[in-house]
């Protein structure tokens, strides 16, 4: 069976935090590392095949995902968490990192939800595409009855998200329209409460995490399938979400370079070092988290004027402009390289320049940031 194993690996507490010369060197150690892998030994002297990886390098540490096809759980995880530690061990830029984690995540519901069902009549729909769209439901009457309690779970979601308000470190309150103390003074009608700004700001790290789990099953899709977007046959969740003009080119490659992209502009939203978005690849990725976090809200009842108020200025104060929703239009494609472009200063929006910095200013994670050869336009 298929795992994916996350694993933090986290540089000395007392050690300063990398700069980008020196992240981008530690992932290219460590993708060497894995690239001198085909298999693992596990417990027991069992096999377990390592399948791909994705590493994504932050100033304080790595996050990277191992897909590997394990007999149990527990196999994939002691034999990744020994892979990992080896690599570390033989680099002399690593070998003081610590392993803070290293486990198969699962959705406790749907796991459990699983097991109980087993065989029987409730069991999850064998069909993939059923699968997600029987997830992406929201609770029925039926399921009120048997016992759901749709209005104690939204109450526990809401809580859980105003716990995680605190992480996203880059945006104060203004920035979802929350009035300063000299603001408060003038006439203005309208304005963000603070509690709604907290629900908000909780609301985009919590659909973040959610974001970055289904962005990692259409890398896994994309890659079983040796496939694009476009010609896949298995549920995609949010790829196909992306300017459909060039779904041909959103193969596992791209999927692998677009979810680095997601995390490492999310990584800055949380660790305080957020400027300015840094490429076409993240105004889309930004778009894909806003809708994420809508839905997220509406599943559970919690998007109402004041949330959505507040959101919606967070994307106004983040965007310098709105350039990329001219992808999603066939009849502006193009413009960028015209007249018109030239002269409203439109960035350059062909496909291969989407993870091309801005300007020299601007952070691209280096795995995402190597251009492949004969990339389309």
């Amino acid at each position: 069976m298929t795992y994916v194993v996350t694993v933090d690996a986290l540089i000395p507490k007392n050690a300063p935090e990398m700069d980008p010369l020196q992240r981008a060197g530690a992932v290219a150690l460590i993708e060497d590392g894995f690239g001198s892998v085909e298999a693992i030994e596990g417990p027991d002297g069992m096999e377990v095949d390592l399948l791909d990886t994705i590493v994504a390098v932050y100033p304080g540490g790595a996050l990277l995902k191992v897909f590997v096809d394990a007999a149990a759980l527990e196999f994939a995880e002691e034999a990744v968490r020994s892979v990992v530690g080896e690599l570390l061990e033989r680099s002399e830029l690593l070998a003081d990192w610590q392993i803070e984690r290293c486990e198969v995540e699962l959705h406790s519901e749907l796991a459990q939800e699983s097991l109980a069902a087993a065989d029987g009549p409730d069991a999850p729909p064998d069909d993939l595409a059923d699968r997600k769209a029987r997830h992406a439901e929201r609770p029925t009457a039926e399921d009120d009855s048997e016992g759901y309690d749709a209005e104690a779970k939204a109450e526990a979601v809401r809580g859980q998200m105003l716990a995680l308000a605190d992480e996203l470190r880059s945006f104060p309150p203004v920035m979802f329209g929350v009035l300063d103390d000299e603001e408060e003074d003038g006439d203005i009608e309208f304005a963000v409460s603070p509690e709604d700004a907290k629900l908000a700001a909780g609301a985009l790290v919590y659909a973040t995490d959610i974001l970055v789990d289904e962005l990692f099953q259409d890398v896994q899709t994309l890659t079983e399938e040796e496939t694009t977007a476009a010609e896949c046959d298995g549920p995609l969740w949010h790829l196909e979400d992306l300017p459909e003009r060039y779904a041909l080119q959103y193969d596992a490659r791209f999927a692998r370079r677009f979810l680095v992209t997601v995390i490492a502009m999310t990584t800055r939203f949380t660790d305080g070092s957020f400027q300015q978005l840094s490429c076409v690849a993240e105004e889309l990725a930004l778009k894909l988290l806003l809708t994420e976090t809508n839905v997220t809200l509406e599943t559970f009842g919690l998007l109402d004027d004041g949330v959505s108020a507040a959101l919606d200025s967070f994307a106004d104060n983040v965007y310098e402009d709105m350039d990329h929703e001219w992808l999603y239009d066939d009849s502006m494609d193009g413009i960028d390289e015209s007249a018109v472009g030239t002269a409203l200063g439109v960035a350059p929006m062909a496909f291969k320049a989407w993870f091309t910095p801005f300007n020299e200013g601007r952070y691209v994670h280096p795995s995402a940031a190597d251009e492949p050869e004969g990339a389309a336009q």
